[in-house]
């Protein structure tokens, strides 16, 4: 027991609590280029975002005509505080680099180094070049589609989801319409005839949020997955019962005969989409009738897919229009940058407030998971095993830091 005698005068009264000191805030320059990949008009961060980003502080440079593509003109982000730049290289000397699409080689080649790029990984259309040489200039780069949020989804890549599967259901109906040549139905219907037949491959976010769109039109809708969970959870979430199936190639051949409408939503996590509809399968739909696969940017769930673009959008096979454009929410830009920016621009605040990058990891681990390169170190095991290289678990090298 402590002998009261041997205390101080002082040591009876109240002390003051000591606390952990906050981390402290931290000026961000931050770069926006513009988008070179083919057909891409998104953009990273729109005014709105550009403003709260510079009343909070940090510097941001957007490169001319960036935002042209989803009618974002320079004057709306100078007016916001951004400088307008029109040197390319000016943008990559920032410490923070905001794309949509992966950089390319060449883009690699003007980054200073020592920075952090915030963008797609893309992995399936990626190089071991490419790789190594954002590690050989020691960049911290998070991949958007691997950040998790509180639940543990991957917010963004669940957004462009949902935009991706409202849209092929539009398209669907462009498609169907005679202005475009198509087979001059209205998806849905009306009372008194036959609603159009809808089939979708893939009980994802894609394919819920087609779901949504085509019952909402009034469409009959055939759901198809090998999940038994995700079929379970899409009857939940629609509130409806409709048509469910696993995907077992008698059922599937049979709905594809009656179908107006096919949506290819299958999703892999780490290798090509399964192709499960067969060319025979093809040719014996009804002339006239549409697949828009959106799954095509991992290979396409068709064998009669064939890449195609937002200028040649369509192509004709067995007398199936065939609509393959890898990148859909591209089609409405403006949306899809609203929808980017409210999630990457509270990602940015944080780091800003937060001290950077390596405090903010520390404690976010949803923001650990889009980590795929750490100071020039491959942290992610999914990357290291595609391309064979050799990685270290992020949590390993933050903790001896």
């Amino acid at each position: 027991m402590t002998n009261i005698s041997s205390l101080g005068s002082g040591d009876l009264l109240p002390q003051e609590e000591k606390l952990e000191v906050k981390k402290q805030a931290k000026t961000l320059f931050i770069g926006v280029p513009k988008e070179i990949t083919l057909q891409e008009s998104r953009i990273a961060i729109v005014p709105d975002a550009v403003q709260l980003l510079v009343s909070h502080g940090h510097e941001v440079l957007i490169e001319s005509t960036a935002g042209e593509g989803a009618n974002f003109p320079d004057s709306e982000f100078s007016e916001a505080g951004a400088r307008i730049v029109y040197d390319t290289k000016e943008i990559y000397q920032a410490d923070i680099i905001l794309k949509v699409e992966p950089p390319t080689l060449e883009e690699i080649e003007m980054m200073k180094g020592r920075q952090t790029l915030i963008s797609a990984l893309q992995i399936t259309t990626r190089s071991k070049t490419f790789i190594e040489k954002l590690a050989a200039k020691r960049i911290n780069c998070l991949a958007y589609e691997f950040i998790q949020d509180d639940c543990g989804t991957m917010p963004l890549i669940r957004s462009m989801s949902e935009i991706a599967g409202n849209a092929s259901i539009l398209i669907a109906s462009e498609c169907l319409s005679n202005v475009n040549e198509g087979k001059g139905l209205l998806l849905g219907g009306i009372a008194g005839v036959t609603p159009t037949e809808v089939v979708i491959i893939g009980a994802g976010t894609v394919g819920e949020f087609a779901a949504r769109s085509a019952m909402g039109l009034g469409a009959s809708v055939k759901v198809f997955d090998n999940s038994l969970s995700k079929l379970r959870r899409l009857q939940n979430d629609l509130h409806k019962r409709i048509f469910t199936s696993i995907i077992q190639p008698k059922v599937l051949s049979k709905a594809l005969r009656r179908a107006d409408v096919v949506i290819g939503a299958l999703r892999s996590s780490d290798k090509r989409t399964p192709c499960v509809v067969s060319e025979q399968m093809v040719s014996e739909m009804k002339q006239a009738s549409v697949i828009i696969d959106v799954s095509i940017d991992q290979g396409g769930c068709f064998e009669t897919s064939e890449l195609t673009n937002h200028a040649k959008p369509v192509f004709i096979k067995h007398g199936v229009v065939h609509y393959c454009v890898p990148n859909i929410p591209a089609r409405v830009a403006r949306t899809a940058s609203f929808s980017m920016s409210n999630l990457l621009t509270p990602l940015i605040l944080k780091l800003g407030d937060n001290g950077g990058l390596e405090e903010v990891i520390n404690f976010d681990s949803g923001l650990r998971q889009g980590v795929y390169i750490y100071h020039g170190i491959l942290t992610n095991k999914m990357v290291g095993e595609w391309f064979g290289l050799d990685y270290k678990e992020i949590d390993l090298i933050t903790a001896s830091i």
